[in-house]
């Protein structure tokens, strides 16, 4: 027997037709099913990607970032950044290595991890006594089409300065009241920073950075925006729904005790 994947377009007269997501439509004679099932749309390919493979497009966003693989996992520091991504093992997936643990501890003066929620990595940090980390609150990597959040933020204005920070990464600020920093890598485009001065809030100028971060991502030919925020900040969540970001993983950060 075979079988073929596909949306049903015609059933009746004794066939039905099936329209695969690539090549002809195939005619089935309704007497040759053996079963079929119904299955969700397939996601997007920008979604397809592992949690992995898109955190790292994120190492770009830090110019000094250091790493160094231990297994399958990924020691990152910055000597300038006190972000917990710029300073935290990535352990999303089995390191592959016996002494994983031991040396994720001695790297750091105080050891953070990055894992999936209810993974294996998540049991091996909890079961040595690490806990959540600062914020009691998971994250989310979130991430949209470059032209659907273009559509929906303003025309970027003059008033905003663009700044290079190294290469693929950039700052962009309106005088001392908003910034906000971005990073392109094979066609993602990353923020980190985003921030107004809370006088100045809720009068556009946050928007008006990331439509000029997210100007520059597309003139460099990103397809994909992506971003990292808490679960528990709500307005965030909120705009950036507005903005046509969806999570694509939560992720949380736990610290030695």
């Amino acid at each position: 027997m075979t079988d073929v994947l596909g949306t049903c377009t015609a059933w009746g007269d004794g066939v039905c037709v099936i329209e695969p997501e690539s090549g002809a439509a195939v005619t089935i004679d309704l007497a040759d099913i053996v079963s079929g099932k119904p299955v969700p749309p397939r996601p997007s390919a920008r979604h397809r990607i592992a949690p992995l493979q898109a955190q790292l497009h994120g190492l770009h966003l830090w110019p000094d970032l250091e790493t160094e693989p231990v297994g399958d996992w990924l020691l990152r520091s910055s000597p300038t950044e006190s972000a917990r991504r710029a300073n935290s093992v990535l352990a999303f997936v089995p390191p592959r290595v016996d002494d994983a643990y031991e040396r994720v501890v001695a790297h750091y003066d105080r050891p953070i991890a990055a894992v999936l929620p209810d993974s294996a990595e998540d049991e091996l940090f909890r079961s040595r006594g690490w806990v959540m980390e600062s914020h009691h609150a998971d994250a989310l990597f979130q991430i949209a089409g470059v032209a659907q959040v273009r559509r929906a933020l303003p025309t970027p204005g003059p008033s905003v300065e663009l700044v290079d920070l190294g290469p693929g990464v950039v700052t962009a600020r309106i005088a001392d009241l908003a910034t906000g920093v971005a990073a392109y890598d094979d066609d993602w485009v990353g923020f980190r920073s985003l921030d107004v001065d809370p006088g100045h809030r809720r009068r556009g100028h946050g928007l008006a950075v990331m439509a000029t971060l997210l100007e520059w991502g597309a003139e460099h030919g990103a397809t994909t925006a992506y971003l990292q925020v808490r679960v528990d900040n709500e307005p965030a969540l909120a705009l950036y729904t507005r903005l046509g970001f969806t999570t694509h993983h939560a992720y949380r950060y736990l610290a030695a005790p």
